[in-house]
């Protein structure tokens, strides 16, 4: 959940129309990614009143199964439809919608295993955008964040049979992904809600430590990104700006400082990404380079709209808002943009993915797949 495709190198220098073209064709209505595993993308996307959580063959476009469900959520400013992009793990894809819908479905097969209301189930109100936050499995859990008060903020579900592990905090959900790593040298899991940064033990939810964290809207959505072992960034968007966050040992427990902050970074809700001691993301809508050890602005440059970007060999792929592809050298000397061509018509949202060099980019009406093989 770093933004970072480092499976095999990509084609740097494309073809003057684009990069070749294996597959396009229309999809349902929605704000999630793909997920791709043994030549099989999956996603969740709205079909009139249902959502559907999709298998599709990444070579060829295919749908290879669906499940759908009644769910339609509506929203005028940000739009409608599901947001979370679902998560693979041991044959099982796990995929919650929009209003709280957690699927757990056979790869081959698209069957249910099990299911829950994440919003019904712990006494939780939806978010005015909707749940976007994809799981995160854990060891023998699945986590959650229905943001239900009463200590049901987060939630562990067995992530073979659904039930209840743990639960912890009270906090009112953003709409940030959670991430397991290793900070001050202790393994945990690491989210943002909608007023702080918090790191939980996986093993019951305690927790370790937390971070003041508040955004207009209570809109955190984008990842945090860890720098070294034991400070991370955190960036949000409406003004906020961003921070360098330490966290260290103390006493029986840890603590959280900051180390410098300032709004040359705000990251909407698209993810930065590190690359050789830099970070690369969208201060709103303009890409910006920066020293994360510092929070100096080394440049910015380049206007792609609320788009979302990864890192591949030493480059950027970067989908703007409105459905092109660029490529842009990920150095701190300054903003090289390599090329581009348009991809999809229409607002894209969507995180890009790659997988054995091939990219994968929808958006709410259409998806393509594009060959990145030298």
């Amino acid at each position: 959940r770093d933004g970072r495709y480092t499976e095999s190198p990509i084609l740097t220098k494309w073809p003057a129309g684009g990069l070749r073209k294996l597959w396009k064709q229309p999809v349902g209505g929605g704000y999630a990614s793909f997920v791709v595993a043994g030549g099989r993308a999956f996603t969740i996307e709205q079909r009139r009143k249902q959502e559907a959580v999709t298998a599709y063959d990444v070579a060829t476009g295919r749908e290879l199964w669906f499940h759908a469900y009644d769910a339609d959520f509506q929203e005028s400013m940000g739009g409608d439809g599901p947001r979370a992009t679902p998560t693979w793990h041991g044959g099982l894809v796990y995929s919650l919608g929009a209003t709280g819908e957690l699927r757990v479905l056979d790869e081959a097969s698209g069957k249910l295993k099990w299911s829950r209301n994440i919003l019904s189930d712990n006494g939780a109100e939806n978010l005015q955008w909707g749940m976007a936050a994809s799981p995160l499995i854990v060891d023998d859990k699945v986590v959650v964040q229905p943001g239900g008060d009463g200590g049901r903020s987060f939630v562990a579900y067995n992530k073979l049979t659904g039930e209840p592990v743990w639960k912890s905090l009270d906090d009112r959900q953003a709409y940030t992904t959670p991430m397991l790593l290793t900070l001050a040298g202790r393994r945990q899991i690491l989210s943002i809600t909608a007023r702080r940064a918090v790191g939980l033990a996986p093993e019951d939810g305690t927790l370790l430590w937390d971070y003041p964290w508040t955004t207009e809207y209570d809109v955190n959505a984008a990842m945090p990104i860890p720098v070294d072992s034991n400070r991370i960034v955190l960036s949000s968007g409406y003004g906020h700006g961003a921070a360098l966050v330490e966290i260290s040992a103390k006493g029986s427990g840890f603590a959280a400082r900051t180390v410098w902050s300032n709004n040359r970074l705000k990251n909407k809700f698209n993810h930065s990404v590190l690359h050789d001691g830099y970070l690369y993301g969208l201060d709103e809508a303009i890409l910006a380079c920066m020293d994360p050890r510092t929070g100096e602005l080394k440049w910015k440059g380049g206007r792609y709209g609320y788009g979302q970007l990864l890192l591949a060999s030493g480059h950027l792929i970067v989908t703007t808002e409105s459905g092109e592809v660029v490529l842009v050298r990920a150095t701190p000397e300054r903003h090289t943009e390599v090329a581009r061509f348009q991809a999809i018509e229409g607002k894209t949202w969507n995180v890009p993915a790659i997988d054995n060099g091939l990219l994968l980019v929808r958006n709410i009406n259409e998806m393509a797949c594009f060959s990145l093989k030298p």
